[in-house]
């Protein structure tokens, strides 16, 4: 693989860098999720991305949709948590590494995605420090054959945004059962236990509905919170556009089900579309 090499920032940390236990891990995660059928290849799928002690568990479930397909192409959407723009910057050429291993970019998807609109930017610095988009990547390489990855980062969320980013993904994805969508989320941020669950379950309600306009105006309004909104309402945006509105909520915990403490919590989701 030619190119430059974004490598991981989080592992050691936020999930551990040896690639035999990493491995591992994801796989106890996975054996552990149990998902039911799901109908038909799914187009999209909804993943935390907090820590692995966290949310892994969470996102086995949204990953367990995916253990027996095969995809050419993943395309990863986060937000940014260190980093304000206006657009979407891709990472366009190269590769990005895990413990786990390199996986090639897609250039030729990527290419096209910065020709056709003006919403993206090949600025690759949002992508040097960003772990919502990262920590998808693990769980990816353990359940999916070899694939190439187009990695997207949304520096605003509005919905605006999200309408341009979708209708680009749709124009350049020639063969959309062989590209994969991951919209990188977590929920409610710092509140008890009792009102996150209230608050998350708000989304909740908005994907299982398919309603973009009114998930965007909850946030807006502060009624939740999903720091990877923009992502979620981007993929929704883009199965509706393929008529793929399938959707099944998979699983929701929050921080306080791991560690005790419902005092202050972080709400973490998991869905399918098909």
């Amino acid at each position: 693989m030619k190119g430059p090499v974004r490598r991981s920032v989080v592992a050691g940390s936020w999930y551990t860098d040896v690639p035999e236990a990493l491995r591992s891990e994801i796989d106890g995660y996975l054996k552990k999720a149990s998902i039911g059928e799901i109908p038909r290849k799914p187009a999209a799928l909804i993943s935390p991305h907090a820590g692995y002690m966290f949310s892994g568990k969470v996102a086995a479930y949204a990953y367990k949709a995916v253990s027996v397909r095969t995809y050419s192409t993943v395309v990863v959407i986060s937000p940014s948590h260190r980093a304000y723009f206006p657009n979407v910057s891709v990472w366009s050429r190269g590769s990005f590494e895990t413990p786990l291993g390199k996986i090639e970019i897609d250039e030729p998807l990527c290419e096209k995605l910065l020709q056709t609109s003006a919403v993206f930017t090949d600025d690759t610095r949002p992508h040097s420090a960003e772990h919502a988009l990262e920590i998808q990547l693990p769980f990816l390489q353990t359940v999916l054959p070899p694939f190439k990855l187009c990695p997207l980062i949304m520096g605003r969320q509005d919905l605006d945004l999200c309408r341009g980013l979708s209708t680009a993904l749709a124009s350049s994805i020639e063969n959309p059962d062989d590209v994969l969508i991951v919209a990188s989320s977590d929920l409610s941020h710092f509140h008890p236990g009792r009102q996150a669950e209230e608050m998350d379950s708000a989304v909740a309600r908005r994907i299982e509905e398919f309603d973009v306009e009114g998930l965007s105006r909850d946030i807006d309004a502060s009624k939740c919170e999903a720091c990877g909104g923009g992502p979620i309402m981007t993929a929704l945006l883009y199965a509706k556009s393929l008529s793929r509105t399938g959707v099944k909520i998979l699983k929701y915990a929050h921080s306080g089900h791991i560690t005790g403490d419902n005092s202050s919590v972080v709400g973490y989701l998991s869905a399918v579309i098909y």
